[in-house]
């Protein structure tokens, strides 16, 4: 769940991190409103879930009422990377010294929470990585003993932060790792943290992905929820409770669990295909759940083929095949599905499903053939026209 710069500094200043004072407006008689409130000079800024906002004009300088009206006019409507500003955030303007970076993200492939700090702030830190790898300072973090002030010092200082800020530094990393950890999210960021001009460090950003599967933790969470952007097909699926990313492709995917949805999805690129979706059931593959992601699948009108990958675990192969059954008969659907059953009662499901095969539900043996047959049929034009 991505939020937006002005959520993720009420993120951050929850957890005491500072920030600079700022008020939302959705016109130009709201955002002058708002200068006058918090005084000039004031920052009008694009409220996107995208980068490079200031190199396509999304943030400006107002320095009085007429400024802040022109530039909240040219704003709002803007098409930044194919994202359109319906919302502003007017802050104080700062002043600043000098630019830094940080952030924490967890690294997989270690099992270790990243850190990455750098003195290079205020531009893209991919373009940081490209040019200068060597100026972003990395530290990894066992999750069991979090970060202590020691390593922390010893992080900020092969940063080459300016030294006169490293207790500073030290703090607020600090109060940012706790966000991150505490506010269950994926990745926090802050681009750029500045020194001000009387030698304070300050959050003048923020770029925060929180764990969608951990509001049930955050009720207040349901509020950032409701500015995520969707696409007409995710906002069917999500308003069904079902984990739905739409992707650009042909072959509808539906799996139960995550990871069997990615790797799905993988397979039908390596197949040569092209997948239309991301869609997991979870373990519920009964006719009511079947139904629903039959129906967002099939309703878009680029699929030319659904794949139903179901690894039966807790779920047993019969009750994915009574699922499907069950919702064959209430869905109508246009595109043919392909159907690969392993695991638990596989044998069993498959026997029931026998009697309904046919050109509109084919069963495949292994996940590679499903995957080739899927892409035959989109390729072929099976589906919807």
């Amino acid at each position: 769940m991505d939020l937006l710069e002005h959520q993720g500094k009420e993120f951050f200043a929850s957890y005491g991190l500072p920030t600079s004072p700022g008020e939302v407006a959705f016109s130009s008689d709201e955002a002058v409103a708002a200068a006058e409130r918090i005084g000039y000079p004031v920052v009008v800024k694009a409220q996107v879930h995208v980068g490079g906002r200031g190199k396509a004009g999304g943030i400006k300088l107002g320095s009085d009422a007429d400024e802040v009206c022109r530039h909240a006019e040219a704003i709002l409507g803007l098409d930044i990377r194919g994202h359109v500003v319906g919302r502003l955030w007017i802050e104080k303007a700062a002043d600043i010294a000098e630019e830094y970076y940080a952030g924490f993200t967890l690294d997989r492939s270690a099992r270790r929470h990243l850190g990455m700090l750098s003195a290079q702030g205020g531009v893209d830190i991919e373009e940081v990585a490209a040019t200068a790898p060597e100026a972003i300072a990395r530290i990894h973090i066992d999750p069991t003993e979090g970060l202590t002030a020691e390593a922390c010092r010893r992080w900020v200082a092969e940063a080459r932060l300016n030294p006169a800020v490293t207790e500073q530094a030290v703090d607020l990393l600090s109060l940012l790792y706790r966000a991150y950890v505490e506010g269950d999210a994926d990745l926090v960021e802050v681009n750029p943290l500045i020194v001000t001009g009387d030698g304070r460090l300050h959050v003048l950003d923020a770029k925060v992905t929180l764990d969608g599967n951990a509001t049930f933790r955050h009720p207040d969470y349901a509020a950032y929820a409701e500015t995520v952007e969707r696409d007409e097909r995710e906002q069917e699926a999500h308003a069904r409770g079902l984990q739905y990313v739409g992707l650009d492709g042909t072959v509808g995917v539906i799996a139960n669990g995550a990871g069997l949805a990615m790797a799905t999805v993988d397979i039908v690129d390596e197949a040569g295909g092209t997948p239309a979706n991301f869609l997991d059931i979870g373990g519920g593959a009964n006719a009511d759940v079947m139904s629903a992601a039959l129906e967002v699948v099939d309703g878009d009108p680029a699929v030319r083929a659904i794949f139903i990958n179901i690894f039966g675990g807790i779920t047993k192969g019969e009750e994915v095949a009574r699922g499907i059954i069950e919702a064959l008969g209430r869905v109508d659907i246009a595109s043919p599905i392909i159907l690969r059953l392993d695991g638990t009662n596989a044998a069993e499901g498959t026997e029931m499903l026998r009697p309904y095969l046919s050109e509109r539900l084919r069963l495949a043996p292994d996940m590679v053939q499903a995957a080739r047959t899927a892409v035959t049929a989109a390729a072929a034009g099976e589906g919807p026209s």
